[in-house]
């Protein structure tokens, strides 16, 4: 299964990348399994979003940039209203960026 590295950039992401950084740093984990240890959150991720994500979000807003580089868009929200069923929420500023699953599949 192909992946997007997309994901090591979100919170949990950041600080499981930080967390096996100070573990090599420190010798606890070789380089290889921090290595292998992303790979298997990117496609982690991927699944988990693919087969356990059900619900939908409308987003609103304003768009300040928008671009489209190697098959990835990116989208730079201010004042951003996110809908859903249960609640809404207010943010000034989102980035969103989206990748064509179809891609993964290549």
């Amino acid at each position: 299964m192909a992946t997007f590295e997309l994901y090591r950039r979100s919170s949990i992401g950041m600080c499981l990348t930080e967390t096996l950084d100070e573990m090599v740093s420190n010798g606890t984990l070789s380089p290889d399994l921090a290595y292998q240890v992303l790979v298997q959150f990117d496609k982690s991720m991927t699944e988990a979003l693919e087969t356990q994500v059900k619900s939908k979000v409308s987003i609103k807003g304003h768009l300040h940039t928008y671009r489209f580089c190697d098959n990835v868009w990116t989208f730079i929200l201010q004042d951003a209203v996110f809908k859903s069923d249960e609640c809404q929420e207010q943010v000034k500023k989102v980035k969103i960026v989206a990748c064509d699953s179809k891609l993964l599949s290549q």
